[in-house]
């Protein structure tokens, strides 16, 4: 008897949650699927499971046994993985995390030609801000943009943005320009939510450090928002420049007080671990950081 594949069936009437979708899901017959495990439990001399016939539960012999089964066939499924995609052939789904602004704006236009070039690897793209936990969620990977990766994850840096100040002609002649950090307080602030640094805003200067607690009359937690509302002349934002740099090269927003520099972030492809990252993972990774090896926003 295939132990694999006994514990491809004892695993999948788990997740299923019956033996009937155990059956649809393996295409095979009841009695097949019944048979297999039957023999799995004789074998092992161990009841897994408890059948009624309203449900179906597992004794506590069949929990540790089941947490065993997924995790041998998940290695052995990474194993199949990396022998495939060293022959060209990647497969299966990558789940992946991204910023919802950077998402739609520079990492949208690339994943067609990375389907293109890789067939086989279906992608699912979830776009958000929050920064989720890619395994409880299920996440193999993630985008994230910080001065530092979470120290729990394994990370490559995939470029850098940096945090401009900045605001519309027309605003700065109605309500002029700030010279210092300092003069912020006099100025309608949009605020983007998810700032690590809150309403307190960073400034490297001539005087080093200095931090200026800001007094926003707007947050939104879509730095596209913040961005719509300061073309509408309503204010000064603080915005990265790989969602403002065109706004910067065309004059639409101007940058303030530049010898003033804001934080300046690294974009990263995080991930949970190397010793098991599945190669289809780092067949994407490895795209991402050739396509952003020469960004298309400003220093």
């Amino acid at each position: 008897m295939d132990k694999f594949l006994e514990m491809k069936v004892f695993a999948s009437v788990v997740d299923e949650g019956s033996f009937v979708g155990a059956t649809e899901r393996l295409e095979m017959s009841k009695a097949a699927v019944s048979r297999y495990v039957s023999e799995l439990e004789g074998r092992l001399s161990v009841r897994l499971l408890n059948r009624t016939t309203r449900r179906l539960s597992m004794t506590p012999e069949g929990e540790v046994f089941y947490a065993r089964c997924k995790t041998l066939l998940e290695l052995l499924g990474e194993a199949e993985s990396e022998l495939t995609s060293k022959a060209g052939e990647a497969q299966g789904t990558v789940k992946i995390n991204v910023p919802v602004t950077f998402g739609n704006m520079h990492l949208a236009p690339l994943w067609g030609a990375f389907m293109e070039r890789h067939p086989k690897v279906e992608l699912d793209v979830v776009l958000s801000d929050r920064v989720v936990d890619l395994v409880d969620e299920g996440f193999d990977l993630a985008i994230r943009i910080a001065r530092l990766p979470s120290s729990t994850l394994i990370s490559r840096q995939l470029s850098t943005t940096r945090m401009v100040l900045c605001a519309t002609p027309r605003y700065l002649r109605k309500h002029g320009k700030p010279k210092t950090p300092a003069d912020l307080v006099d100025h309608k602030v949009l605020a983007y939510t998810y700032l690590a640094t809150k309403d307190e805003w960073e400034f490297e200067g001539p005087e080093g450090r200095v931090t200026i607690k800001t007094r926003p009359v707007m947050y939104s937690n879509s730095g596209d928002t913040c961005r719509a509302v300061a073309l509408s002349h309503q204010g000064v934002i603080l915005q990265p420049t790989f969602l403002i740099g065109d706004d910067l090269r065309n004059g639409t927003l101007v940058e303030l007080m530049p010898e003033y520099r804001s934080l300046e972030l690294g974009i990263y492809a995080v991930y949970p671990s190397r010793k098991h990252m599945l190669p289809k993972a780092r067949l994407l990774i490895d795209y991402l950081a050739d396509a952003f090896r020469k960004p298309a926003w400003p220093a």
